[in-house]
């Protein structure tokens, strides 16, 4: 099996990002952003994906999180779409469930090609700690858009804000490891079309 691993650069006039990625650990991460929360948030994609995932962010922070989070999903994105390549044996799709608390949150994807989210987290807090509650939604479009994923992130329940957060990144972490996996009994790519 081909290497799974993908490493990209982005930079703009407002970020400088570098993700590296690698799909089959060992698991691992290493991320530095700039935010606090954010940081401990990928932390949890990486340990619950069982990925391989070092991020290394210098934003424009002094004006806000926003460039920063978004751009690191636009990146991240990118990497798994590398690193995915033309997709033969996945499993394709991937779903979890993850209780934290008092909140239960689902994610639901699939490598469909076609990026899309369907988001509906309802965060009371408008900030955690000093993140922005806002820029979740922001950071789950942006990856994928770029990795050409349908993604649905549902709440059943909660009243934490932190703690739905939590759990929705444990969850799309958990469903990125389900769907990235190999199925020997897949045949190529594993859709009717031929392609994803």
């Amino acid at each position: 099996m081909d290497k799974r691993s993908a490493k990209i650069e982005r930079n703009t006039s407002e970020t400088r990002i570098t993700i590296e990625l690698d799909i089959d650990g060992p698991v691992a991460s290493e991320i530095v952003t700039g935010v606090g929360f954010f940081d401990h948030m990928l932390a949890q994609i990486a340990r619950h994906g069982m990925l391989h995932l070092a991020i290394s962010a210098q934003g424009d922070l002094h004006i806000d999180d926003h460039h920063t989070v978004e751009d690191v999903g636009i990146t991240l994105g990118a990497a798994l779409r590398q690193a995915l390549g033309d997709k033969k044996g996945i499993v394709r799709y991937g779903h979890a469930f993850v209780p934290m608390d008092e909140a239960l949150v689902l994610c639901a994807l699939d490598f469909s090609g076609r990026g899309s989210l369907e988001y509906a987290l309802e965060l009371g807090a408008s900030k955690i700690g000093t993140f922005d509650t806002e820029l979740v939604g922001e950071f789950f479009r942006a990856v994928a858009i770029n990795a050409g994923l349908t993604l649905h992130l549902r709440q059943f329940s909660g009243v934490n804000s932190h703690h739905i957060v939590e759990a929705a990144f444990k969850a799309f972490g958990r469903a990125l490891d389900m769907a990235t996996r190999i199925d020997e009994r897949v045949d190529g790519v594993p859709s009717s079309k031929g392609t994803l």
